[in-house]
C-alpha cells in the first residue's frame, strides 16, 4: 500500500468537485456547475479556461497525453491518445490543450460496431466530452469521459443512452412529485452500486490455456476431485497473494475516486467479489468500467489473470454483477425508502408500484439488456436467477400491497399499521425480510437488487432499461391524476395504485426461482422465458419497445435496429470463435496426450504379458477401451462441429444464424467436450499440454 493515508490517497487522481472548485475562476465553476445540473451547453470561452486549468493539474500528475474515453458497442471501453505537445518555430514545445479539444474529438467511427449506421467508407465519428463524469489521471495520460456518436448524430455507444434515459427519469419523477406536493426537489437521479464478482488465477497457466486466451472461458476440462461442494471458500480467510493483489486493486481504484467498499471470497474455488459504494448512475458505469480494467491490470503485476468470463470453468459457480438500483432527489431523499410520515408513505407507495409495472411490462426488455453468450451459460443455474423476471418484496411488503390490491384498510391486514395518506408504515427499511438470492428483482430495504446481469457486461444497459421503463410508468400514473382536485386526490392515487397493481401484480414471487415449480406457475401468470440471446433479442424491435424509447428519445428506431444486429453479430462470432478454438485445442492440444497414453499403456500391457501369461492385463484392457471409445466419439463429434459450423456461418439471416449457434454449434461443442473430458479425467497430467482444472482452480496460495 502506499504510505499516503486513504484521505490523501482517494480521488488523487481526479479533477474532481474539490479540484475544480479550488481551482477554476469562481465564475468558470458555476458555469460549470450549472451546465452539469441543467444539461446546458458551454461557451467556448469557459471551455477554454475549465481546458488550460485541466492541463495543468494534469502535467502536474504526470500526464504528458490526453484522450477521450467512451464506451463504443464492443462492450469494452476506447481510447486514442494525442498529446499536448504543440512544436514551435524554434524546435522547442509548448503544452496546450484548448477547450475545443476538451470538448469535441474525432475517432474513426466505421472500425467499431455500427449495426449498418456507418459504413466502411463513412468513417467520421464524434466523442463529445460528458462533464458530469470526472477526468482522471492514469498511466501518464488525461482520461476525458465522453459520448460517442456518428457523423449523423446516431448513438454508437452505451453512455449516450443512458444519459437520454437518466434525463427521461428525471423529468417524469419531478412531474410526479409536484403531483404529490412536493415543491422543492429540482433533479431526479438514480444510484447504482454493481458488485462485480471475478476469478483469479495463476498467470501462467492461463498462459496454457487457449481456451482462456481466446474465449475467457474453458471449453474442455474435467473437473477437479474437490469444487465449491464443502463450501469452505464463501468468506474464507484470504490467501495472501489474492490478498495482496485486493490491497493493490483497492489502492489503484482509489486513486480513480472508485468507492470500493467491500471484498470477499466467492462461492467458487478461486473466485472473489468487490461492491462499490453507491453513486449515481452515469459515474457508476464508468467506475465498473474502471474497476474491470484494473482488476485485469492489478491482476497481472501479480502473475495472476483476471476472468470475468460469466461460466469459465464447467461444474462451478460462474459470475455475475449484481446491480442495486435506487432513485434519489437532488436534497438527498431516497425515494424508495418507505419514510416516517404519511406524505413520505404516499411518495414511496407510489414509486415502488411504479417500478413493480414498469419491471412486469417491459420484463423482456429487461432481458434484452443481460442477454451476452456468457450469460446463457448462468442464467437458470442454481448460481444465478432464473431467465424469468420477477420481484421479490419479502412478506411484510407484501403485506401492505395486498391490502392496497384487495381494497381494504392495510391496518386490517396482518403485520400492518398504515392508512394511505393518514397512517404511518411501519418502519422498515432494512433487513426486515429474508434475503432472496433466487429472486432476479429483489426490494432490499430502499433499493432494488437487479441480480442478472453477468460479469463482463456494462451495466449501462439495464440501467437505460430500467430508467426508460420506470419513467414510462410514472408518466402513465401521472397522466391518470392529473385534473383531479386536491380533496379527491387521496381518494385516486388509492384506487390508481389498486388498478395498477391488479394489473402487475403476477410479478411479484417471494418463493424459490430456482424450482420447476415456480417456471411452472410463471408460466401459467404468463410471465416470459427467454432462456437465451436468440430467444430474447427479437424484443427489442418489437412495437412496443419501439414506441417506448422513441417516445423518450432514448434510441431511434434507426439505433435500435443497429443495436439489435450488432448483439445478434457479436454472439454468433463469439461462438464461432469457441467452435473453432475447441478444435484447435482438441486436435492439437489433447490428441497428442491421448495417443501418447494409449501408446504406452498399450507397450506396458505387452511387456506385461511378455514377462508371464499369467500377469492380469485387465486394468490396461480397460483403459484403453474407455480412451478408445472417447477417441471414436471425439472423432464423430468433432467431424459434425466443423460441419455445422460452416453451415451456421453461412446463413446470412442474423437471427437465424444466432439460433443455429446457439441450438446447434453449442450443442455439438458439449458433445465433443464430454468424450474429452472422460478421457482427460483417467490422462495423467504428464500427457497433457494444458493446466487441469485442479491446477487452474488451486493453483493460488
Amino acid at each position: 500500500m502506499s504510505k499516503a493515508s486513504v484521505p490523501e490517497l482517494y480521488g488523487s487522481m481526479v479533477f474532481n468537485d474539490r479540484i475544480m472548485k479550488e481551482r477554476l475562476p469562481k465564475a468558470t465553476y458555476k458555469a460549470l456547475r450549472k451546465t452539469i445540473a441543467d444539461g446546458t451547453s458551454l461557451e467556448l470561452e469557459t471551455a477554454n479556461t475549465i481546458a488550460a486549468v485541466m492541463k495543468e493539474w494534469a502535467i502536474e500528475k504526470g500526464a504528458t497525453h490526453f484522450t477521450h474515453w467512451f464506451q463504443p458497442m464492443t462492450g469494452f471501453t476506447a481510447e486514442k491518445h494525442d498529446s499536448f505537445i504543440t512544436p514551435q518555430e524554434d524546435g522547442s514545445v509548448l503544452m496546450s490543450f484548448s477547450g475545443k479539444e476538451l470538448i469535441k474529438g474525432e475517432p474513426d467511427a466505421s472500425s467499431f460496431p455500427s449495426g449498418g449506421i456507418r459504413a466502411t467508407f463513412e468513417a467520421r465519428g464524434y466523442t463529445a466530452w460528458d462533464p458530469s463524469s470526472p477526468a482522471f489521471v492514469k498511466d501518464g495520460t488525461l482520461y476525458i469521459p465522453t459520448a460517442f456518436c456518428s457523423y449523423g448524430g446516431e448513438s454508437l455507444d452505451k453512455k449516450t443512452p443512458l444519459l437520454r434515459s437518466m434525463d427521461a427519469l428525471n423529468h417524469e419523477a419531478v412531474r410526479m412529485l409536484r403531483l404529490l406536493g412536493n415543491t422543492t426537489v429540482k433533479r431526479v437521479d438514480t444510484t447504482v452500486g454493481s458488485e462485480q464478482e471475478y476469478f483469479l488465477i495463476d498467470k501462467d497457466l492461463y498462459m496454457q490455456r487457449k481456451d482462456l486466451l481466446f474465449c475467457g472461458r474453458t471449453l474442455l476440462g474435467a473437473p477437479a476431485p474437490k469444487g465449491q461442494e464443502m463450501e469452505d471458500h464463501y468468506f474464507g480467510v484470504l490467501k495472501p497473494k489474492v490478498s495482496a493483489f485486493m490491497h493493490d486493486l483497492d489502492e489503484e481504484l482509489w486513486k480513480l475516486g472508485v468507492p470500493a467498499k467491500t471484498k470477499h471470497n466467492e462461492v467458487a474455488p478461486a473466485q472473489h467479489e468487490l461492491a462499490p459504494i453507491f453513486e449515481t448512475a452515469n459515474i457508476a458505469v464508468d467506475h465498473n468500467q474502471l474497476t474491470m480494467e484494473m482488476m485485469k491490470k492489478v491482476a497481472d503485476r501479480h502473475n495472476m489473470a483476471c476472468l470475468l468470463h460469466e461460466k469459465p470453468f464447467e461444474g462451478i459457480n460462474g459470475s455475475g454483477k449484481h446491480v442495486n438500483w435506487s432513485i434519489v432527489t437532488d436534497e438527498g431523499e431516497n425515494l424508495l425508502e418507505p419514510g416516517k410520515t404519511p406524505a413520505e408513505n404516499t411518495q414511496f407507495l407510489v414509486f415502488l408500484i411504479a417500478v413493480i409495472a414498469a419491471v412486469d411490462k417491459y420484463a423482456k426488455l429487461l432481458r434484452v439488456s443481460v442477454a451476452s453468450a456468457g450469460n446463457d451459460h448462468r442464467l437458470g443455474a442454481n448460481e444465478a436467477p432464473p431467465a424469468v423476471i420477477s420481484i421479490f418484496l419479502g412478506d411484510e411488503l407484501e403485506s401492505i400491497l395486498s391490502a392496497i390490491d384487495k381494497g381494504i384498510s392495510p391496518e386490517d391486514a396482518e403485520h400492518t399499521l398504515m392508512n394511505i395518506g393518514a397512517k404511518i408504515l411501519p418502519t422498515f427499511t432494512k433487513d426486515t425480510t429474508d434475503r432472496n438470492r433466487t429472486s432476479p428483482f429483489a426490494f432490499t430495504g430502499n433499493k432494488f437488487e437487479f441480480r442478472m446481469p453477468g460479469s463482463s457486461v456494462s451495466v449501462a444497459d439495464p440501467n437505460v432499461i430500467l430508467n426508460t421503463a420506470v419513467a414510462d410508468s410514472l408518466r402513465h400514473m401521472r397522466k391518470e391524476l392529473e385534473g383531479t382536485s386536491e380533496d379527491k386526490l387521496q381518494d385516486s392515487l388509492m384506487k390508481l395504485l389498486q388498478k395498477t397493481l391488479k394489473e402487475h401484480k403476477r410479478v411479484l414471487f417471494n418463493g424459490n426461482g430456482y424450482t420447476d415449480e415456480w417456471l411452472t406457475e410463471a408460466e401459467k401468470r404468463g410471465l416470459p422465458n427467454l432462456k437465451s440471446l436468440p430467444d430474447a433479442m427479437p424484443a427489442l424491435i418489437e412495437d412496443d419497445s419501439i414506441a417506448l424509447f422513441t417516445a423518450y428519445h432514448i434510441f431511434s428506431e434507426t439505433e435500435l435496429r443497429a443495436r439489435y444486429e450488432i448483439l445478434l453479430e457479436n454472439y454468433s462470432k463469439l461462438i464461432h470463435i469457441e467452435s473453432l478454438t475447441l478444435q484447435d485445442m482438441v486436435k492439437k492440444d489433447f490428441t497428442t496426450g491421448l495417443l501418447s497414453y494409449m501408446s504406452d499403456v498399450t507397450a506396458e500391457a505387452l511387456q506385461k504379458q511378455e514377462f508371464s501369461d499369467t500377469i492380469s492385463v485387465s486394468y490396461e484392457k480397460e483403459i484403453l477401451e474407455t480412451l478408445s471409445s472417447s477417441s471414436e466419439a471425439i472423432n464423430a463429434s468433432l467431424k459434425k462441429l466443423a460441419e455445422d459450423t460452416a453451415s451456421a456461418e453461412s446463413e446470412a439471416d442474423e437471427q437465424k444464424r444466432a439460433v443455429k449457434y446457439h441450438e446447434t454449434i453449442l450443442a455439438d461443442m458439449e458433445d465433443v467436450r464430454k468424450a474429452v473430458d472422460t478421457a482427460e479425467a483417467i490422462i495423467p497430467q504428464e500427457y497433457l499440454t494444458y493446466p487441469t482444472y485442479d491446477q487452474l482452480l488451486f493453483s493460488l496460495r
